[in-house]
């Protein structure tokens, strides 16, 4: 295993939650199915109002090759087709499913026939599933590519955000399907190695997965110091192959695939029974949570029916989509679970404070904390003063949007949002760069014909 790390900090771990074995939350009344869960195109409805439904039904179609199928987590009866505000600020189409409590598994729920490398995708992407970990990225996509070129399949078990556990209790209680979808990886794609990252934190998770491993050619565990981001996927790929992603690659780039423990017990649970990806583990915690848990929910179940299984000591004045580094505060308590929500995390009005930013010190911690070098406070200063040649040099669209700079900041300046804003600042300024670009191509062209 590679020795070396990239720079990140030490967040407190605050896994309350790693013991709670996952509970199972009673059908709720009524769920709320986005068709926006993947990076990529939406899904497509293709059930209407009045229609019955069941577990394992599908009810959206993938909505192009960068799109992932979805399924109900409940049966019951279509009530309406709707329109919600995501957390993103987008309008965002849902099926809206009226339950009727009785969870009846739909008839043509049956095992995939998977024979090679080709049938193995297209099954994962009739699974539903995209990058669990919280990125949402549909994982037939990342799994479709030259067998050959995969040196590396690194299981994703860092889970480095405070709070959350629904990763770890994967490899604690699914250890089996973690290492079937390992053996699946293997058996059609040509890697040396595949290798499980975990933060040493978790001595659990470790012992477990090497005694389920064993046996396994090629498998190893790699015991990974619990420094934030190093679920990253850059990192991960970093600190257990040495390998450095370049700007504008892809992991494949230099021979690697990461995929998450649960995206990959997930798809194992799929070729072995046909039941798709319609429920999710959520952890639910923070300051405003009474029973800080684990939870089993149906996907598209709303918030608010989570918080009160937990119990609530107070009215949140905060509540998030995933950990408190990369979560996406939510619109509503009544925005539902997604498929890649992997926890709900609820704060009290002291937590939820915004903090209030002074002068930049030039102390040097954004930068010397920043996984990949980048110059936080000087690309603060050229997204104000809009230069987006600026912001190209200070390489911006590396940023992983990971808080460490917010984080380390003594000043307490919202580097990470200013650098989420100068990443949609440069990628406006290269499309218009392009498009005149394009536009003064045509017009010598047009002279040329003349």
């Amino acid at each position: 295993m590679f020795s070396g790390k990239l720079h990140g900090i030490h967040a407190p771990h605050r896994k309350n939650t790693v013991d709670r074995v996952p509970v199972r939350l009673p059908v709720p009344p009524v769920i709320t199915v986005p068709m926006s869960m993947n990076i990529g195109a939406p899904a497509k409805p293709v059930v209407k109002p009045g229609d019955e439904v069941k577990v394992g039904q599908m009810i959206a179609e993938a909505g192009g090759f960068m799109s992932a199928p979805i399924y109900s987590g409940v049966s019951g009866k279509v009530k309406r087709l709707d329109e919600i505000v995501s957390a993103n600020g987008r309008f965002d189409t849902v099926v809206v499913i009226e339950t009727d409590g009785q969870q009846t598994v739909w008839e043509g729920v049956k095992p995939p026939v998977v024979t090679d490398k080709d049938s193995f995708v297209e099954a994962v992407r009739q699974c539903g599933c995209v990058g669990l970990g919280g990125a949402g990225f549909p994982t037939s996509v990342k799994l479709n590519v030259d067998p050959d070129r995969v040196h590396a399949i690194i299981i994703n078990g860092a889970e480095c955000e405070p709070y959350i556990t629904s990763d770890t209790r994967t490899m604690i209680d699914n250890a089996d399907d973690v290492i079937y979808g390992a053996q699946l990886l293997q058996k059609y794609y040509t890697a040396d190695r595949i290798v499980i990252g975990i933060e040493d934190n978790k001595p659990q998770c470790v012992k477990i997965m090497e005694e389920a491993g064993k046996g396994v050619p090629g498998f190893e565990v790699a015991a990974l110091p619990a420094m934030y981001p190093q679920g990253g996927e850059k990192v991960l790929i970093y600190n257990t192959t040495g390998e450095i992603v370049p700007e504008g690659k892809l992991p494949i780039d230099v021979g690697a695939i990461v995929i998450n423990c649960t995206t990959l017990a997930v798809i194992a649970k799929y070729i072995k029974t046909g039941m798709p990806l319609v429920e999710k583990v959520v952890t639910v915690d923070g300051s405003a949570i009474k029973d800080p848990q684990n939870v089993i929910v149906p996907v598209g179940t709303p918030i608010q029916n989570v918080l009160d299984f937990a119990g609530l000591k107070c009215e949140p004045k905060k509540v998030l989509y995933g950990g408190p580094m990369m979560g996406t505060s939510v619109p509503s308590l009544e925005a539902p679970v997604m498929k890649n929500t992997n926890a709900i995390l609820a704060f009290d009005a002291k937590d939820a404070e915004d903090p209030v930013p002074s002068s930049c010190i030039r102390c040097g911690r954004c930068v010397a904390h920043c996984p990949f070098n980048l110059m936080p406070a000087a690309i603060e200063t050229a997204y104000t003063n809009k230069e987006p040649e600026t912001l190209k040099a200070l390489k911006v669209n590396l940023c992983m949007e990971c808080g460490c700079c917010s984080f380390s900041c003594p000043a307490r300046r919202p580097l990470v949002q200013v650098n989420k804003l100068a990443k949609a600042m440069l990628n406006q300024y290269n499309a218009e760069q392009k498009a005149a670009a394009e536009k003064k191509a045509a017009k010598e062209k047009e002279k040329e014909a003349v």
